[in-house]
């Protein structure tokens, strides 16, 4: 417990053989999604559908566990849980966008920035923490097993240089996938926030790989990996600070991006087969509701509502109910009700989404 992080960057060597030999299957994965990213023409698709997967998923490594149903309606919603669960993860959602919409304008992700992101995610304003007292538990036994940075200038000034770290390319010529993995661990170990720290942490990944160019847009996620090793997780970054062990968790996490890339190829590959199976439909037996506006609309809103076409479409109110309910009765989406409203859904978007494609 005597371990403390240490400002950027390490004097270890951290790209021992294995780690490179690990490096260009990550690498080919990496790429293989981009360009299929790409081919979707509207990327907030895929924005929208991979983010309530993501959000769902990191959420559950804090044990905030809610379903997709709740998740989809609480999209829904105005100004109403469905769940506290859900309400989490539709904050998170919100974190992730904005810290996309922060990346592609600025170019950079500085401290202040990923205080923003908190700030969205955790729906306060409290900052980075000054109050000393915050330990790590083993979950099963209540022990502490790390104690982060306590003092208030400590925690600003390892930010600092984690954002220096971030942005400066001068200051590490490691691979952008070592990087990836060394800031997710610095930004652990220091637990800058009260609250938030995990999610937050998980969000800093998908915007580095999007600022560094091996992604244009975020949609890898290793929240879903994380589950499935979750013990596997915390031990290797816990062995990291009691033995320095850097090789493990580094192939860990490459490990990850790649099971992860392939996984989400997958994933964009049956989202994009659903489209065209959509539009090849509605070009044949819906002429007058067929447009791309209309195509990508079902395919943005796993669920939705006549107030949603109406407003995207920029249709009326009747002519959006009745191409919602045309496309009900012949089951291309399924009408079901939400308190005192109706919604629709696409069947196929969420049977992909919901399915076992990982």
């Amino acid at each position: 417990m005597s371990w403390k992080p240490s400002p950027l960057p390490y004097t270890l060597e951290l790209e021992t053989k294995p780690v490179l030999k690990r490096l260009p299957g990550a690498h080919a994965a990496l790429a293989e999604l981009k360009a299929s990213a790409k081919s979707i023409p509207n990327q907030e698709i895929l924005i929208n559908t991979l983010t309530i997967q993501e959000a769902k998923d990191s959420s559950e490594v804090e044990n905030i566990v809610t379903t997709h149903d709740d998740i989809f309606k609480e999209s829904l919603s105005e100004n109403q849980y469905v769940t506290l669960a859900s309400k989490e993860v539709e904050n998170y959602i919100s974190a992730l966008k904005r810290g996309f919409g922060i990346v592609s304008r600025n170019k950079i992700l500085t401290a202040n920035h990923l205080i923003e992101i908190q700030q969205v995610l955790e729906k306060n304003k409290a900052g980075f923490r000054k109050t000393p007292g915050t330990n790590l538990k083993n979950q099963r036994t209540g022990e502490v097993v790390y104690a982060p940075p306590q003092h208030p200038q400590e925690i600003v000034d390892l930010m600092s240089n984690l954002e220096a770290y971030i942005n400066d390319e001068g200051m590490s010529d490691y691979d952008p996938l070592v990087k990836m993995a060394i800031i997710h661990f610095q930004f652990e170990s220091i637990h800058p926030f009260y609250d938030g720290n995990g999610r937050t942490g998980r969000i800093l990944n998908v915007l580095y790989l999007v600022l560094s160019g091996l992604l244009d847009i975020p949609v890898l996620y290793l929240s879903r990996y994380v589950i499935q090793n979750k013990e596997t997780y915390y031990r290797l970054i816990q062995q990291v600070r009691d033995q320095q062990n850097w090789e493990e968790w580094l192939l860990f996490m490459i490990e990850a991006i790649e099971k992860t890339a392939r996984g989400t190829l997958r994933l964009v590959e049956q989202i994009q087969e659903d489209m065209m199976y959509t539009k090849h439909l509605l070009r044949s037996r819906f002429k007058k509701i067929y447009s791309h506006e209309m195509l990508n609309h079902l395919f943005m809103h796993p669920y939705t509502k006549i107030e949603f076409v109406e407003k995207e479409l920029e249709v009326s109110r009747p002519t959006a109910s009745s191409y919602l309910n045309k496309l009900a009765e012949a089951g291309v989406l399924t009408k079901s009700t939400h308190g005192k409203s109706n919604y629709y859904i696409n069947n196929r978007l969420v049977r992909t989404l919901t399915g076992s494609i990982f």
